[in-house]
Formats: structure tokens, C-alpha cells, sequence
């Protein structure tokens, strides 16, 4: 497990939250094909494809036949096929998870990892940089895919805007093809960002990562998949369907995700959640450091309720609700003189 801790001042905060900023990357890619290729994944993935229908892109996993993440996804449906993008910490994984659930003469997995770059966009305003650079049209649907052209060559659009993802819209296709993407979507006023941006987007809207807030023994409740839209209770069997169904109709997670405010952006001791009495009830995923503050997500047993006072990496932290609110993180950069304490 690692804990990402990217660190923002307020400019860029403004600039990724409120302008436009474009981060590319190199992501595991997959492609799905053959006539099996939609069934296939549909009994695998916690998300409903066949209900999304064509060109359109859900959130969802794979998960163990015990109903933990094995890998998460971002699955993008078109007439042609199937293409899944994981985190690269989940590439062997879902390599693995491939050769051994699809059969091959019903499902062909090409992995394209390496060859296939992404580009995510942030900010209000990046959706009509999008529109004006003329890449490719732009869906008005949350969740609906086009194509476009960059450098020559194909580019799938996704646009994700008012959904819930920290980004409004992904851009794939070839690694040539994204950046020059990129550089035409600079050219219409759209600002180069990193990792730094993408996680600090990531943190604020509370979206759980591989690696991170996912690991080896989580399940799709715990994780916020209920809330981010990455699991369907209506759609028909999948592998792990079991647990996650009888959790959803019969009982509850006994832990979850939620957010950390500390006053103050001293590094942390540790990753230890405490109440104030002492007992241990969790554990620190993601920071993100800003000026005056630390936010955070921390995976936290249910019984902690929000606006809690706990002991976080040592350092006294309020527990939130996610995503976390402007109240969190504008009050003092907008010239507020109220205490930003927690």
C-alpha cells in the first residue's frame, strides 16, 4: 500500500478546480474483441455495459469470486470493442484475470499498455477548450463517447462532466495521437499538469484508488462504489455478484471511506486513525497538502460519524463526508476571517 501525497499551492488549486488543465499518462489499456467480447466482460465487471449501451463508458471492477477488487476499471463500449483502463499497479492482475476467465474463442484480450497513452481534463472550463480546439465532437451526455482525430490518427472522447469523476472528460488513444492532442488542447488555453493535479483531483472528489484505498481484501461498498456509480444491483451475474448483492440487501460495510481535515500542513507520523479514547478504528490512504492544510482519506470503521474529532498520523483531524465540500479547502484563500481549524 502507498499513500499518495501530492502537494498544491493555491494558484494551481484554482487553476484545476475552476480553468482547464490536461494531464497525460500511460495507464494499463486493454481491448476486448470478438463475439463474445460484451457477454464476457458483462459477467466479470460490477457495472452494467449492456445497459449503458453503445459508445458509452462506466466505472467498475473485477473483483474475486469473494466479492474483493481485484482491479478497477474505467470500461469504454464502442461497435468495434471493448477497452479497459486500469491503474498500471492493476496491469498484472487483470492480465492474469484475462487469460484465465475469457474464453478464447468468445473474448480476445490485446494488451495495449504502452501503446495506448490517456489524457484526463480538469477544471470548469475544460470542456469548452475541448469544443473550440476541434478534436472531435463531445458528447453532451455524462458518460457518452465519440471519436476524433489527433495527429493523424483515431482519438476516443469520453466525457464525463457532472457525473462525479475528478476529471470531465478522457481522451484515448495512441500515444502520438494524445500528445498531440495535448498540444492542440494547449494551444486553446488548456494548462499542462501531473500526477500532482491528477491526484489532488483524485483527493477532493474522494475517488478511490488502486493501491491505495483499494487493496486486496476491499470491497465495492467499502470503496464508494455505491456513491461513484461503479456497481449495479440490476444487472445479471457476475463473479463475486454474491457478496456484493447480500451486503447491499442484508447488511452493511462494517468500515468506509471518509475524509480528514487537519489544520496545518506538517507532515503526518503515520497512517493510524484514533479516537480521541484511543481505540484504533482505521487507517490514512491519500493526503493532499496544501498551504495551510492537510486533506485526507482514510478508510475508517462505520461507527466514526462525520464532523468526529480523531487522532490521525499523531496530528489531531475532523472527519467529513466525501467529496469534500468547498468549505473545506476555499474559505481562507477567498479572504474569509473565520478559523480554519478543525
Amino acid at each position: 500500500m502507498s499513500t499518495p501525497r501530492p502537494s498544491l499551492d493555491w494558484p494551481r488549486l484554482e487553476r484545476l478546480r475552476h480553468e482547464a488543465v490536461i494531464v497525460t499518462g500511460a495507464p494499463g489499456v486493454f481491448e476486448i474483441t470478438g463475439p463474445g467480447a460484451l457477454p464476457c466482460i458483462q459477467g466479470l465487471l460490477t457495472n452494467d455495459i449492456v445497459k449503458a449501451g453503445e459508445n458509452s463508458a462506466v466505472y467498475g471492477a473485477l473483483l474475486t469470486p469473494k466479492g474483493m477488487i481485484v482491479v478497477d476499471f474505467w470500461t469504454i463500449r464502442q461497435p468495434a470493442g471493448i477497452t479497459l483502463i486500469a491503474d498500471p499497479q492493476g496491469h498484472d492482475a487483470a492480465v492474469a484475470l484475462f487469460q484465465h476467465q475469457l474464453p478464447p474463442r468468445l473474448a480476445r484480450m490485446t494488451d495495449l499498455t504502452g501503446e495506448r497513452g490517456v489524457a484526463w481534463l480538469f477544471g470548469d472550463e475544460s470542456i469548452g477548450h475541448l469544443r473550440f480546439a476541434g478534436i472531435g465532437p463531445v458528447e453532451e451526455r455524462a458518460g457518452g463517447v465519440t471519436t476524433g482525430h489527433a495527429g493523424g490518427e483515431p482519438l476516443t472522447i469520453v466525457r464525463t462532466e457532472s457525473w462525479g469523476p475528478p476529471f470531465r472528460a478522457m481522451l484515448v488513444g495512441s500515444t502520438a495521437a494524445i500528445e498531440a492532442a495535448a498540444g492542440v488542447l494547449m494551444r486553446a488555453g488548456i494548462a499542462r499538469g501531473d500526477e500532482s493535479d491528477r491526484q489532488a483531483a483524485r483527493i477532493l472528489c474522494g475517488w478511490p484508488a488502486l493501491g491505495a484505498e483499494i487493496d486486496e481484501k476491499t470491497l465495492p461498498q467499502e470503496a464508494r462504489f455505491d456513491d461513484i456509480q461503479g456497481v449495479s444491483y440490476t444487472k445479471g451475474c457476475y463473479t463475486g455478484q454474491e457478496t456484493v448483492a447480500r451486503l447491499h440487501f442484508r447488511g452493511h460495510a462494517n468500515r468506509g471511506l471518509m475524509g480528514l481535515r487537519w489544520h496545518g500542513n506538517e507532515p503526518l507520523e503515520g497512517e493510524s486513525v484514533l479516537t480521541e479514547a484511543g481505540k484504533e478504528v482505521g487507517s490514512v490512504r491519500s493526503v493532499l497538502v496544501l498551504p495551510d492544510r492537510l486533506l485526507g482519506i482514510a478508510m475508517v470503521r462505520r461507527e466514526v460519524e462525520p464532523g468526529e474529532l480523531v487522532i490521525a498520523g499523531r496530528r489531531s483531524a475532523r472527519t467529513s463526508i466525501l467529496p469534500f465540500g468547498p468549505s473545506h479547502f476555499e474559505p481562507e484563500y477567498l479572504g474569509s476571517t473565520g478559523s480554519s481549524r478543525p
